[in-house]
């Protein structure tokens, strides 16, 4: 860390520029209630303390900039009002919104913000760059969807399917990923490295209106020309880069920002492929470099300079190619993930260039996922083929250590020596063997303050802290809900019906067997679910066969219906008590399940 050049001011100088105005205060409500507080972090002024990373620091300072920024001629940035940008560009009746944030509130705070100083400008276009929730959840913030609204081909399976299949458990570890329950001060959360938080305002969602389906599909949007570049299975399932060739500017999406991303979210998702992502980089360079005098990205500030831009692109394909090369070497000798993310070190001109840290993303999580993408999660070791669950062997190893006198005091020996990694892991079998252990829950909470407060990714920190919150007080349940009321309708049939057969009791419906035929007057369209063997089977435009009820409704009846609403005025043939049968099965999933204890 010493070696880092913290004197070198350009990113800061880059930040700054083109400032046109703020926010003031910045601070978003609805209701009533504070949904985005930039003020919150006015500690970030302040020298760096003790209890943070110096370099997650200053990106802390980075990130907390907030206003309209000028991009380039026509092209203006709204930043630090919610976890990503929000970009708009200028054309010929109004301006197109490119990534309208992640709630409803802020984004009308940013296009207030823009309309006050360029004036009350229409929004012409909108542009979904991927299908990650902080870049369209804020959409009706700026239109009510009759303008075109653009997205890369499988915008909405993987906008939709994300969010929903595994949105309870992904939205319960996000509370420690951007620790939303942790005080904002230097001892609490200073961000997460690719933005401060995400805010806490109205998810929406409107279907996009055109697809781009290629690589140099060329769009003109109110006047602007655009040339896109597909880029699927980068930082999102389905996402895309563009280039505004008359203005010589390229919008990188989230494939290039300033930090080290994640391949695998520590949210959870699915594992990203480090190969293909920076191949589409390398692809970026060679079709738009030579066309683009800035390049600008959802999230962080622009880098301007043909010069520049060549070497942040490249250095940022390097990265990932050279975490999932080495990676792939050392798996072939026979490391394990954990062993490679140990060994793994980073090239020393990249260790240098400051984007490339890991505030958001690492390098030990990243080479994990690398690992679990092409292995899984078993190393191959018989050992680890068949071992007890957490609690059962936290119980063992504490007898094998003396009890929890020993175990406490093994722990403490280890903090002190300063090996707080593995008093961690002791502490955490302690806890795992008697929740009710408070002794043991203090110092695990000690211990993952401290790891948090040396932590250089932000979201490292956050997870550490809010461990340490949880086993001294109580369970923060998810402030942000994905699921929202549009994210639900947008599903598929096919998706409702998938969302519905996780729920399933399995053992609860081991006996049960029952068909039901639901026929949507509003889609034409039959379904039929089947419950046999505690799973539910799904198909459409089934055989003719006889069933135990067929329900003719519409998808919003539907979703009604699965919801717990009352099946009043829904045409039937057949008996009802099917339904109740199979509603009777369907477990909800807990928010505020526990992580750091039992």
């Amino acid at each position: 860390m010493a070696d880092l050049p913290f004197d070198d001011q350009a990113d800061f100088e880059a930040a700054d520029r083109g400032f046109v105005a703020a926010l003031s205060p910045a601070t978003v409500r609805s209701d009533g209630r504070v949904v985005w507080d930039s003020e919150s972090y006015s500690f970030l002024a302040q020298e760096c303390p003790d209890t943070a990373h110096p370099s997650l620091w200053r990106q802390g300072q980075l990130c907390v900039k907030q206003g309209l920024y000028e991009v380039s001629d026509g092209i203006y940035q709204v930043r630090g009002l919610d976890l990503s940008n929000m970009t708009l560009i200028e054309g010929e009746r109004g301006v197109i919104v490119v990534d309208p944030l992640l709630s409803v509130e802020c984004a009308a705070a940013g296009l207030g913000l823009y309309r006050d100083q360029r004036g009350d400008r229409p929004v012409t276009a909108v542009i979904y760059t991927h299908s990650h929730a902080d870049h369209f959840g804020g959409v009706r913030g700026v239109t009510d969807g009759s303008v075109p609204i653009l997205a890369p081909a499988g915008f909405m399976h993987h906008a939709v399917s994300e969010n929903v299949y595994a949105g309870t458990a992904m939205n319960r570890r996000a509370t420690y990923m951007y620790g939303p329950a942790l005080p904002r001060s230097p001892e609490g959360q200073i961000g997460t490295g690719l933005g401060m938080t995400t805010s806490t305002g109205t998810i929406s969602l409107i279907p996009p209106s055109k697809d781009i389906t290629r690589t140099g599909q060329e769009e003109t949007l109110d006047g602007v020309r655009i040339v896109f570049q597909l880029t699927p299975g980068t930082e999102a399932p389905a996402e895309m880069n563009f280039l505004i060739p008359d203005r010589r500017a390229l919008c990188m999406a989230e494939n290039a920002t300033h930090n080290q991303h994640n391949i695998l979210t520590l949210r959870g998702a699915l594992v990203r492929d480090a190969r293909v992502w920076s191949r589409y980089l390398t692809e970026a360079i060679a079709l738009f470099a030579d066309q683009a005098d800035v390049v600008f990205a959802s999230h962080h500030w622009p880098t301007w300079g043909h010069e520049k831009i060549v070497r942040f692109l490249s250095q940022q394909r390097d990265m990932y190619a050279y975490m999932h090369d080495q990676t792939m070497r050392m798996l072939n000798k026979g490391m394990t993930g954990t062993e490679i993310a140990e060994a793994m070190r980073m090239p020393p001109a990249l260790e240098q260039a400051w984007h490339t840290h890991g505030y958001y993303g690492s390098v030990s999580h990243n080479v994990k996922a690398i690992y679990q993408r092409y292995l899984g999660w078993f190393d191959g070791n018989p050992a680890h083929l068949w071992e007890h669950p957490p609690i059962e062997q936290a119980r063992r190893y504490v007898e094998c250590m003396g009890g929890r006198e020993g175990v406490l005091a093994f722990a403490r020996r280890y903090i002190d020596d300063g090996d707080l990694r593995f008093a961690a892991s002791l502490l955490n079998h302690a806890v795992f063997a008697d929740e009710h252990d408070r002794q043991a829950r203090s110092m695990l909470a000690e211990v993952y303050t401290r790891l948090g407060h040396g932590a250089e990714n932000g979201t490292w920190r956050n997870f550490y802290l809010v461990g340490a919150l949880e086993l001294t007080g109580d369970v923060v349940p998810a402030d942000l809900d994905t699921t929202s009321p549009e994210l639900v309708a947008a599903l598929t049939v096919e998706q409702v019906f998938d969302s519905l057969a996780i729920r399933v009791d399995g053992p609860k419906a081991w006996k049960e067997s029952l068909a039901i035929d639901w026929l949507l007057t509003d889609l034409s369209q039959r379904h039929r679910t089947t419950l046999s063997n505690g799973a539910l089977i799904h198909q459409a435009d089934p055989p003719p066969q006889r069933v135990d009820l067929t329900l003719t409704l519409t998808k919003r009846q539907l979703l009604g219906l699965l919801t717990g609403q009352s099946a009043d005025g829904i045409e039937h043939e057949g008996d009802m008590n099917v339904l109740r049968r199979l509603t009777a099965v369907l477990e909800g999933p807990d928010p505020a399940f526990a992580i750091v204890t039992p």
